[in-house]
């Protein structure tokens, strides 16, 4: 199969199509990842900065080591993001009173404030790549997007079912 236009994969020449969302997604995230970053970049962030803050605001803090594992990342990697906001003065790091080797991390005043300008420059981004959506077009992508990634991913095998000759 060849590809033919974004998101679709050409059969041959009876130009059969089968919808693939994948390089469309990857495509729009592309697009959503460079705008973001030019209206972030003014503010001091990065977009895996505002993806920390948001999460420490949503989760109202905690610790260093359930934020690694809320955003996926290793601890190393997670020590090195705090830096960051922490020299910014975006967040700050207590010992936890219940267990002294526990770092618990929440979002200073600064932080929050420098979130809310964020999200308020992300406007203008999703406005930029999601133009041609309207306001409820806008709305159905949210949720069927929320819904994907809340979501428990199948693998191929459970895709296929009781079919197997199909391709994953």
């Amino acid at each position: 199969m060849a590809l033919g236009k974004l998101g679709h994969m050409s059969s041959g020449p009876a130009e059969q199509t089968e919808r693939r969302s994948g390089a469309l997604l990857d495509y729009l995230a592309r697009r959503m990842r460079l705008r973001s970053e030019s209206v972030l970049a003014p503010l001091g962030l990065r977009p895996r900065h505002l993806v920390a803050l948001t999460v420490l605001r949503d989760a109202g803090g905690m610790s260093q080591q359930g934020l690694a594992g809320t955003l996926q990342i290793d601890g190393t990697n997670v020590v090195g993001l705090l830096n960051d906001l922490e020299t910014a003065g975006l967040v700050e790091r207590r010992r936890s009173p219940e267990d002294r080797r526990r770092h618990v991390v929440s979002l200073t005043e600064t932080g929050e404030q420098r979130l809310k300008q964020a999200e308020c420059a992300l406007v203008s981004a999703e406005d930029d790549v999601l133009g041609a959506l309207d306001p409820t077009e806008r709305e159905t992508l949210y949720e069927l997007l929320r819904r994907a990634t809340s979501g428990t991913p199948i693998n191929c095998a459970e895709a296929a079912g009781n079919n197997p000759d199909a391709l994953c």
